[in-house]
């Protein structure tokens, strides 16, 4: 009975899992020395360290071309240009791989042949002990071969797996039954019985102190040794042949419980893994699905993506079976999410070319003007080249700074020379400067005033202001702010109340048009629908172009206000707009 126990057990030890602790490796060199240790040291190679060496080279080897790939096209490369240059420590890696791969098929050969002989002296061994298991006098005589046979079987080592069981059954059965046979030399038999009962003893004691270390892996290695040392060692009385197998069985489940445990806890961390990737995953593709309506947009998502990527560094490995399958999820959201940036940029970088391309030739002919010394004629051409220059849209900051700063540079060198061949009319523009000023202080009093003709008296002002000649050029800045700031805040309460009187307008002469018939209103929505998209896109037009504008310089700082008050007015106008189609489909209900 003991023996089919024991047999049991072994049987269990040897599904239990082999593994050893995952050093972590934190760059492929440090992957590459290992292999190389390995392919030309003298160890022989294990095939779960050789695989993990593989999957982790690979994993760095990934990500490595990723961040090249993702710093190419945040540099503004064109990924379809994009060219994957040879890794040297892939090919060094593939290299030893194969110096391993031939060394292992080697050591696999020569092991099976060591197997094969070894299972064929065991064999040798049983017939012999066989022979002397046929009388009780027989067995005394041949006492000391015995011994000797037993000696020689615990000195030979692996035998084929498939054979293991069966041949240690039937040794087992031969020795057991020497043992019984062997009567007349009664002292020997009860020393050997002693001596076994002693080391087995020492292997149930040493199994128990295996309960206390710390070290897992390291305590199911050392139980498997002491396993194997606990079948070669011969049989103890009968009476207490199952007294001491059960104390060593014990021990050992205690071991076997605490590896197992050990490997569910690894399998539960693994499955964490997989579900807090799955939801990077997740959350990837939901930045994916994002719309992204400008650069802003992209770089906010770019920043996201980034952590994300950051953060599925910082957790382990998945499941072996699903693994991979999450990583190439991820990496596809990735790549989805780059390859559409880099298409957007692309396409944005052709019209940053054509912009670039446009304010280059107001440049060189600003160049061909600013040397002129017809004054009027030029100073009307330059102030047309100026407002053409604000209609262009954006181009690359540093670029667009460049470019402003030589457009700006060749109209001052004609307004200076001009400033100072008109010298005598400072005069003239230091009494500009006292009308305008004027006319700003009326502007602020009507303000304060309001009344119902505000809008005529802004209008008279307005173009009474305009009609005033040009004033000290060191004034002229501040001049501009100050009369566009009350400027905007008349006309912010007078869009408010024309706009209610061209609403109220419309809404009485809706009634003419609803006598004309239902389809007159239909044409008049539709007419107004198609001018409320228009409007819409300017505004959003306009806005985009306020997100490229540099507001560092005095230019770029008025062409920025003044863009605001166009977005403002069209803003206005949507709204006005919206309220008429309303204001329709009031009337057909």
């Amino acid at each position: 009975m003991m023996d089919s126990q024991e047999n049991a057990l072994q049987e269990e030890q040897n599904v239990q899992e082999t593994a050893t602790e995952r050093k972590q490796y934190e760059t492929k060199k440090d992957v590459l020395e290992r292999v190389r240790e390995i392919a030309h040291g003298s160890e022989a190679p294990q095939k779960e360290e050789v695989d993990y060496l593989k999957t982790v080279f690979y994993k760095l080897h990934v990500a490595e071309r990723e961040a090249q790939l993702k710093a190419y096209i945040d540099g503004g490369g064109d990924p379809e240009q994009y060219q994957i240059t040879a890794d040297p420590d892939e090919e060094a890696f593939k290299a030893e791989m194969g110096v391993i791969k031939e060394k292992r098929q080697q050591q696999m050969r020569l092991l099976e042949q060591e197997k094969q002989q070894n299972l064929e002296r065991k064999l040798a061994i049983i017939e012999k002990i066989k022979t002397m298991v046929t009388s009780p006098e027989e067995a005394n005589k041949s006492y000391k071969e015995f011994k000797a046979l037993q000696e020689e079987w615990r000195e030979i080592k692996n035998v084929p797996a498939e054979k293991a069981n069966e041949l240690w059954r039937n040794y087992q059965l031969y020795v057991e039954q020497f043992y019984d046979l062997l009567k007349l030399n009664s002292e020997a038999r009860e020393y050997d019985f002693k001596k076994n009962l002693e080391a087995k003893t020492r292997l149930c004691e040493a199994a128990e102190k295996l309960a206390d270390e710390p070290d897992v892996i390291s305590a199911f290695h050392q139980l498997q040794k002491l396993h194997q040392e606990y079948r070669e060692i011969g049989p103890v009385a009968r009476e207490l042949r199952e007294e001491i197998w059960q104390r060593f069985k014990a021990a050992s489940t205690v071991i076997n419980k605490r590896h197992q445990q050990h490997f569910e806890d690894l399998r539960a961390k693994e499955e964490d893994n997989l579900a807090r990737k799955t939801e990077l995953c997740e959350r990837a593709e939901a930045i994916c699905a994002e719309e992204n309506k400008g650069s802003g947009d992209w770089e906010r998502h770019t920043k996201q993506i980034i952590d994300l990527q950051t953060e599925w560094k910082t957790i382990g490995f998945a499941p072996q079976k699903m693994n991979v399958k999450i990583f190439e999820r991820f990496r596809a959201a990735c790549d989805d999410f780059f390859g559409r940036k880099a298409q957007y940029f692309r396409t944005l970088k052709e019209q940053f070319k054509e912009n670039a391309d446009k304010k280059r030739a107001l440049i060189e002919k600003a160049k061909e003007l600013q040397d002129s010394t017809d004054w009027k004629s030029t100073s009307d051409k330059l102030i047309n080249l100026q407002r053409e220059w604000k209609t262009i849209g954006m181009v690359p900051k540093k670029l667009g700074d460049q470019l402003w700063e030589e457009f700006l540079g060749a109209c001052n060198k004609f307004f200076e020379a001009r400033n100072a061949a008109g010298a005598n009319t400072r005069s003239d523009e230091r009494e500009n400067l006292e009308k305008k000023r004027s006319i700003i202080e009326q502007l602020k009093a009507a303000a304060e005033e309001a009344g119902d003709n505000l809008q005529q008296r802004v209008q008279q002002l307005v173009e009474e202001y305009q009609q005033v000649g040009h004033v000290p050029f060191k004034e002229k800045d501040k001049l501009y702010e100050e009369y566009h700031a009350v400027l905007d805040k008349l006309y912010k309460e007078l869009n408010i109340s024309v706009a209610k009187r061209r609403l109220s307008k419309f809404k009485d002469n809706l009634r003419q048009v609803a006598e004309r018939g239902e389809s007159a209103l239909d044409n008049e929505r539709a007419r107004l629908m198609r001018q409320y998209e228009q409007l819409k896109q300017e505004v959003q037009t306009y806005e985009n172009n306020l997100g490229f504008l540099n507001a560092s310089s005095k230019k770029g700082s008025s062409l920025i206000d003044e863009m605001n008050r166009k977005v403002q007015k069209l803003k206005d106008e949507v709204k006005l707009v919206r309220e008429k189609i309303k204001a329709i489909d009031a009337e057909n209900q």
